[in-house]
Parts: structure tokens; C-alpha cells; sequence
């Protein structure tokens, strides 16, 4: 029940930015040094690309919330249940599952307080590194925010994600492990992102894929979301994203001890 647990708080925190080969870890291949063949681009050219090939920034400043509902399967525990996330500018979100037979699970942060309630473990407040990772991912305007948020940048090479060439950068914010991203060397998107997550068993590395990209409302976004772990996979599946929507601020709150 404890890794399940794990898994099930995973599947929130990847939520808001296809299904796994498989579960076991495999070793991944280090970004190859192709400054003998190519000139790299910088951290600025691979980044401004990114916010273009999204749409641009004045298509993500018109956005100030956003509603996000899908399902997720974990194959390894044989769960699956519905997803749905709620963001609104300039830094509050929550992400509520929900798991036919274990219950509903939130993890939110209101702008100030990170907390999350699940069925085993009850109401909890996050704190330190997990706090800092929090307020990173809550972020509305993380994208565009990127060289801001994340101020040692570093241009690490060239890689295969999938059957596609990615620049890989590892990027470290202030109170936080480095995390590293790897961008469609062609248009631009962002393919993969790999960092380290805080859970009911520890720290564990967390590798996400982010897959069938999608205009809505001017932007392009990830309609289909895997995450590797040594342990699990887990896929989501977006099937719906509005924004501008009227939310309001008490449904970040914290909720009331039971």
C-alpha cells in the first residue's frame, strides 16, 4: 500500500505539465559530446525556442487559469482513476485523484502552504526542498519564467528521446536538486524532464515523458503524460483543458482537520 501510495502522489505532481516500456530501469544514455560536430546552441537560444514552439508569450499571458481533467492507469498495481487539476495565476494549484477502493487524494499549495491529504496518511504540510519544488511546479507562468526560476543553466549536449534528436540542459533552482530537460532539437517542445521527487518512500528519481502535443487556446500542450520510476510506470491521459475559467481561491485552501 505504501508504494501504491507513492505512485498515486506521482501521478499528481506530473499531472500538471507515452505509456512506459516498462517498469524496470533501464541505463540511460549519456548526452553525447557533439561539439566535434556540431556547434550546440545556448541555454537562451533552446529556451526561447521552447516558449515559441509553445505559442508564444503573449499567448500564455492571456491565459490566468486553467482546468485540467483526465484518467491515469498504474499497470504494476492494476490502479487507475480519474485526474483533475485546477491552476490559477499567479501560483495556486491543486490535484485531486481519485482511486475507486483506496479513495480521494489532494495535494495543493494555496500561494503560501503546500499540503496534501490522502486516505493513509491524512492532512500533511510539505516543508524545505519539497516545499521549494512545490512552489517551482505551482508557478502559472513557469515556462515563460524558466531563466528566472532556474538560475545555473548548463547546455549538456545532444541525446535520443525516443526516435527524435533532444539538446539536453540540466537546470538547478535555488534550494533544489538540479533537474534535467530534454527539448525536440527540431521543433522545439519539450520531450522529457527528469527530477527528483519526495514520496511516502523516499527520495526517488522521476523521469517524464511528454507526449501528443495539442493547440488549446493558442497553446500547445501535452495531451498524454508517462512517468518512469525504478519501481512502476504510470501513464495519464488529458482529456480535457480549459482555461480562463472563474476559480476561486477557496478551493486551494487547506482543508479542515477531520
Amino acid at each position: 500500500m505504501k508504494k501504491l501510495l507513492a505512485a498515486l502522489l506521482l501521478v499528481l505532481l506530473v499531472g500538471v505539465t507515452g505509456v512506459a516500456q516498462e517498469t524496470e530501469k533501464k541505463p540511460e544514455a549519456k548526452p553525447q559530446d557533439t561539439k566535434a560536430a556540431e556547434t550546440l546552441p545556448t541555454v537562451d537560444q533552446i529556451i526561447d525556442k521552447y516558449v515559441e514552439a509553445l505559442g508564444g508569450k503573449a499567448a500564455i499571458e492571456k491565459q490566468t487559469s486553467r482546468v485540467t481533467k483526465g484518467t491515469f492507469d498504474i499497470p504494476a498495481f492494476g490502479a487507475s482513476g480519474t485526474w483533475e487539476g485546477y491552476a490559477k495565476a499567479p501560483n495556486k494549484t491543486i490535484s485531486i485523484i481519485d482511486v475507486p477502493g483506496f479513495g480521494v487524494i489532494r495535494q495543493a499549495y494555496d500561494g503560501t502552504v503546500a499540503w496534501e491529504d490522502n486516505p493513509q496518511t491524512g492532512m500533511n504540510e510539505k516543508s524545505g526542498a519539497a516545499l521549494t519544488r512545490v512552489k517551482l511546479d505551482s508557478d502559472f507562468y513557469r515556462d515563460i519564467k524558466l531563466k528566472e526560476l532556474y538560475p545555473k543553466m548548463t547546455v549538456k549536449g545532444k541525446q535520443k528521446v525516443g526516435d527524435k534528436d533532444a539538446y539536453v540542459i540540466e537546470a538547478t533552482p535555488a534550494g533544489a536538486s538540479a533537474e534535467t530537460w530534454y527539448f525536440d532539437a527540431e521543433a522545439g517542445l519539450l520531450l522529457r524532464a527528469d527530477s527528483e521527487r519526495e514520496g511516502p518512500s523516499g527520495v526517488a528519481m522521476a523521469q517524464v515523458y511528454l507526449e501528443d502535443y495539442r493547440e488549446v487556446d493558442g497553446v500547445k500542450m501535452p495531451h498524454t503524460i508517462r512517468q518512469t520510476t525504478v519501481e512502476f510506470a504510470i501513464s495519464i491521459k488529458i482529456s480535457e483543458i480549459k482555461h480562463n475559467v472563474d476559480v476561486e481561491d477557496t478551493k486551494f485552501a487547506k482543508l479542515a482537520a477531520k
